[in-house]
């Protein structure tokens, strides 16, 4: 399927094709008109920014009009800025001329670009729900998002993301190959480039005189978002890095969430006290149990009773250590459905201070009142 090449594509882990890549960047200086680079390889961005703060590889300010382009990166964002608005123009004008609205029965199968059980939907829309969205959360919200925190706040020029521009290139290389748009000839070339780049590098940077370019990841850990119907994926790894670089530099994630490697390495009592992110303290109290941790912080025990909603687990309601950032109560509950051990996994959900019973707390995450709550015969 279209979208699961440019997912491959996007979270490879195989060796940059430097020959294509150089070619490629090349290719679309020429195109800014701007004299061709020499070539800087990096095992990561996050080299990529040390090599370039230390010899001031930045060219100028980002100034993209019509009346002032005054670097090499803005040259080149300016021809990719421009050819991608043509794009849109031209896709919006198709859709609205031409393609209309499409107007599928339900015996035609099932949705896809190209059919669609609903009546009156734009082939615009489908395209974006089946294969723009997905890859933005895939690719943009979850790999490339998570190797930008991995840098300073600031590494002092235009970023653009190889294989990670995935979304923005598949969409325009689907129109064109679905054979549905046309572009113009000199979109058809920067597209071209585009999809080049995304199957032969990772993260590159242009400057006058030298073009950064970093390798591609060697580790890439994803899984499928659950309750998502178009494969959508997040970062997850429970026994090392969910993206490494070969130089080492590497980031944490669990269930999509970016994690220190204290939380992964030795997560304990005094650092979750410390840990501001509500997320990542959730993850490093699940990586330790949570009846482990409640122990091990001595947390003060409310109220318990048995869970109305699921037969034979407790409620426990707990107030809140000392450290926390701000009052708040724990309700540890157990899951209702088995994991795939066997086991039926406790977790914990905060509930306002103002809780003063695991019935209450308990009806409080599901909107409804304590006596509501006690007459569930299965909470799901």
């Amino acid at each position: 399927m279209f979208r699961d090449i440019w997912l491959a594509r996007a979270t490879s882990t195989d060796p940059a094709d430097r020959a294509v890549a150089e070619s490629t960047v090349a290719q679309l200086y020429r195109l800014s008109g701007c004299p061709l680079p020499e070539f800087a390889w990096v095992s990561s961005p996050v080299e990529a920014a040390r090599l370039m703060a230390a010899n001031g590889l930045t060219d100028g300010t980002l100034a993209i009009d019509r009346h002032t382009i005054d670097s090499t990166q803005a040259r080149i964002a300016h021809l990719l800025s421009t050819s991608r608005a043509r794009m849109n123009a031209r896709i919006t004008r198709e859709n609205r001329r031409t393609l209309g609205w499409w107007q599928i029965s339900p015996g035609d199968g099932p949705p896809s670009p190209f059919t669609s059980p609903h009546y009156g939907i734009s082939p615009r829309s489908i395209v974006q729900e089946h294969l723009l969205k997905p890859l933005r959360t895939s690719v943009h919200d979850g790999v490339a998002a998570a190797i930008r925190g991995l840098l300073p706040p600031s590494v002092g020029a235009v970023t653009w993301y190889g294989q990670q521009e995935a979304p923005r290139v598949a969409h325009h290389d689907f129109w064109r190959q679905s054979g549905l748009i046309r572009f113009a000839p000199r979109d058809d070339e920067v597209l071209d480039l585009l999809v080049a780049l995304a199957g032969a590098t990772g993260w590159w940077w242009a400057s006058a005189d030298v073009c950064v370019m970093a390798e591609r990841p060697t580790v890439v850990h994803m899984e499928p978002i659950p309750n998502q119907v178009h494969d959508q994926r997040r970062l997850h790894r429970e026994d090392g890095p969910a993206v490494e670089f070969a130089d080492g530099a590497a980031v944490f994630a669990l269930h999509g969430t970016v994690v220190p490697s204290w939380v992964m390495d030795d997560p304990d009592v005094e650092r979750i006290a410390c840990e501001r992110n509500v997320e990542v303290r959730r993850c490093a109290i699940e990586r330790i149990g949570w009846d482990t941790y409640i122990d091990a912080a001595g947390l003060t025990l409310i109220d318990r009773v048995d869970d109305p909603g699921n037969a034979g687990e407790p409620l426990s309601l707990y107030a809140t250590p000392d450290g926390w950032d701000r009052p708040e109560r724990i309700l540890l509950v157990v899951n209702g459905s088995v994991e795939r051990d066997g086991r039926r996994r406790c977790y914990g959900l905060p509930v306002p201070s103002w809780t003063s019973s695991a019935l209450q707390a308990a009806g409080w995450t599901y909107g409804i009142a304590a006596s509501d709550y006690a007459q569930l015969l299965r909470r799901t």
